[in-house]
């Protein structure tokens, strides 16, 4: 049986990266400013360029490019209030929903690291 929330179509996926993006940096990648776009959940930074239908400039899910919006997608929410990165106050289901994204996503965009505090600095790729 295949992992909940498999892409239908096999996706290849290169070695996770660990570069460190500050939530300004990440900003940067929203598809605007840089054609690549960049979503985060969990704190873990994901490429979805391939998708820049759905995530880039007039995408449904494009409240989310370029930056952390986990708070978001636990509630289902594209209010632009709800595209931060915190968990705190979700409930237990939203949560799972939470969960949910980081499966789904983990299982059809690479990897390229993870958000940092606005301190500790310079995402170079």
């Amino acid at each position: 049986m295949a992992p909940r929330f498999a892409p239908k179509e096999p996706v290849t996926l290169d070695e996770p990266k660990d570069t460190k993006f500050t939530p300004s940096e990440l900003r940067k990648y929203d598809g605007v400013q840089n054609p690549s776009i960049y979503v985060a959940v969990k704190g873990t930074v994901f490429d979805v360029t391939p998708k820049k239908e759905v995530y880039g400039p007039g995408g449904s899910y494009s409240i989310f490019a370029g930056k952390d919006g986990s708070h978001g997608l636990a509630k289902s929410s594209l209010k632009p209030e709800h595209a931060i990165p915190t968990t705190e106050g979700l409930e237990p289901n939203e949560l799972g929903v939470l969960d949910d994204w980081f499966s789904y996503f983990s299982q059809r965009y690479n990897i390229m690291g993870v958000v940092v505090p606005e301190e500790e600095g310079t995402a170079k790729i």
